[in-house]
């Protein structure tokens, strides 16, 4: 597993059908492991106060980890 439960990621892609951007942040949720491909992950995304907005499961790799040097931002 490359990422640990809880870990909070970016988007790589957009997902116009829960109206997320490449760039979103998430929080994983749940590892589900494949054996012979790519790794999914179940992750929920939260608004600016804290409630969730969407859950989704995404391939390993649709998400990327957060970096040091990135500033989050808001956006309606």
């Amino acid at each position: 597993m490359a990422f640990e439960l809880f870990t909070r990621v970016a988007l790589q892609q957009d997902f116009p059908n829960y109206q997320l951007h490449r760039g979103d942040v998430a929080t994983i949720v749940d590892h589900h492991p494949v054996a012979e491909d790519e790794d999914g992950y179940s992750l929920e995304v939260f608004n600016a106060i804290g409630e969730t907005i969407a859950v989704s499961v995404v391939s390993e790799s649709q998400i990327e980890p957060l970096m040091s040097n990135e500033v989050l931002h808001i956006r309606v």
